[in-house]
């Protein structure tokens, strides 16, 4: 292809040209000359321009980054024609992947290798891949140039922000307190064995261990600790109502702050946990886990969900709770508390659920409606903004109630505490032996 160098070029040799023409020359034959000249310099500056298939790309970086940070990635020219190749290159991403500095302008020697690295901030979660390179392969006088365009794979996954850790020290050491570090004197439901120690005035007489008194000849004392190797499950609804926007992100992003907390105490107290993500179908799910590889699987896992625009099949999720899960575990569901899909979906296939496992709905609670029953009346547009806040408001009691009555325990609170009160409901639970 030519450049505009090459039609500049030959504008100029038009104006030099006027001179003949000037004092009598044919100005065709001028023109011809001129051109002809132009031609073969761009044939000949084509035939120096170093052909862009010689050039072998490959990509090295990094694979994964948290949402709202940095991420390097490099894409590696190497020049294996025998001619110094100049080169302009155009890499492309998707926009969400946020890349910056993806135009670059460069000059390769023979069998040398240039790393060109670009800074990708994405503003989404999931997979971010790259596109396509373009290369531009340009002659020494630049006049003409070959191109190409090639897809080099490279897949960017962006992982869920997890800000909530920053509660992690303040819930571990609740978890301390709820294991044993203040020691449990009585045995109570949901307990097991811990050590012995001598008997204090004050202690509770039936936790005496007899046969540890006869073999240390002093009164020896059972302690007990809440038990451990329990089982958690997280259940993410993905269907339409965790499109929804409740402040600055998606229900379901908020969803998923909080069952990495979760997951991370739970992990830390020795408790199993299992997720599953599910609306119309099952759209992830992380069983049999242990140990620290368990919130890197979840971080994976929990990355390229979104929400999808059907209606949520809760029959199906108890189903698959119930067919995964055959001890008795916690199970934390998060949704919206719609009395639609609650009222028609859940509520009639609780009893099942209830029935073999303790279960606790979490929904984040939207402070628009909340404005909206607080609207000051002073117009006909303002009685029925409060009235819809109101009604709405209801109707979440109602479906809170309803679900109380069946069993189940339910949590409704503001995003920006949400991770950490589902994380201090379950703590509550595993102090109380309701585990």
């Amino acid at each position: 292809m030519v450049t505009s160098r090459a039609a500049a070029l030959l504008g100029i040799g038009v104006l030099v040209g006027a001179v003949p023409v000037a004092v009598g020359v044919n100005p065709w034959t001028v023109l011809v000359i001129v051109a002809g000249i132009v031609v073969l310099l761009v044939l000949a500056d084509r035939a120096l321009a170093t052909n862009p298939r010689a050039i072998w790309l490959s990509r090295l970086g990094d694979t994964n980054v948290r949402l709202g940070e940095t991420a390097k990635v490099e894409l590696v020219a190497h020049n294996t024609n025998d001619s110094t190749a100049r080169l302009l290159v155009r890499d492309l991403w998707v926009p969400s992947a946020g890349a910056s500095d993806s135009v670059y302008e460069l000059s390769i020697k023979p069998g040398q290798k240039l790393a060109l690295g670009t800074s990708l901030t994405p503003t989404r979660r999931g997979d971010r891949p790259a596109l396509a390179v373009t290369l531009r392969s340009f002659g020494p006088l630049r006049l003409s140039h070959w191109q190409i365009t090639r897809t080099v794979p490279w897949n960017l996954r962006v992982l869920p922000r997890f800000e909530s850790r920053k509660h992690l020290p303040e819930k571990l050491a609740k978890l301390r307190v709820v294991e044993g570090a203040i020691a449990i004197r009585g045995r109570g439901q949901g307990t097991e064995f811990d050590t012995l120690r001598e008997y204090v005035p004050g202690d509770d007489v039936r936790s005496i261990d007899w046969r540890a008194t006869a073999r240390r000849n002093d009164v020896m004392l059972r302690t007990w600790r809440p038990e451990r190797s329990r089982r958690v499950v997280c259940v993410l609804d993905t269907g339409r109502t965790s499109a929804v926007r409740v402040g600055d992100e998606p229900r379901l992003d908020t969803a998923m702050e909080a069952a990495l907390l979760l997951a991370a105490v739970a992990q830390e107290a020795g408790d199993q946990v299992d997720l599953l993500a599910a609306d119309s179908r099952v759209r992830a799910a992380v069983s049999g886990v242990h140990g620290r590889s368990l919130l890197p699987r979840l971080v994976n896992a929990l990355a390229p969900l979104q929400p999808a625009l059907v209606e949520t099949d809760f029959e199906q999720i108890a189903s698959e709770v119930l067919r995964r899960e055959r001890k008795r575990c916690l199970v934390v569901l998060f949704t919206a508390l719609e009395p639609g899909a609650l009222g028609e979906g859940l509520l009639p296939v609780l009893p099942k659920l209830v029935a073999r496992h303790q279960v606790l709905v979490a929904a984040v609670h939207d402070p628009a409606l909340t404005e909206l029953a607080s609207t000051p009346v002073d117009s006909a547009d303002a009685v029925y903004s409060v009235a819809a806040g109101t009604r709405a408001l209801l109707e979440r009691q109602r479906i809170t109630t309803a679900l109380s009555r069946n069993g189940v325990s339910v949590l409704d609170c503001p995003a920006d505490t949400f991770a950490s009160q589902v994380t201090d409901e379950y703590l509550a639970l595993k102090a109380a032996g309701r585990l």
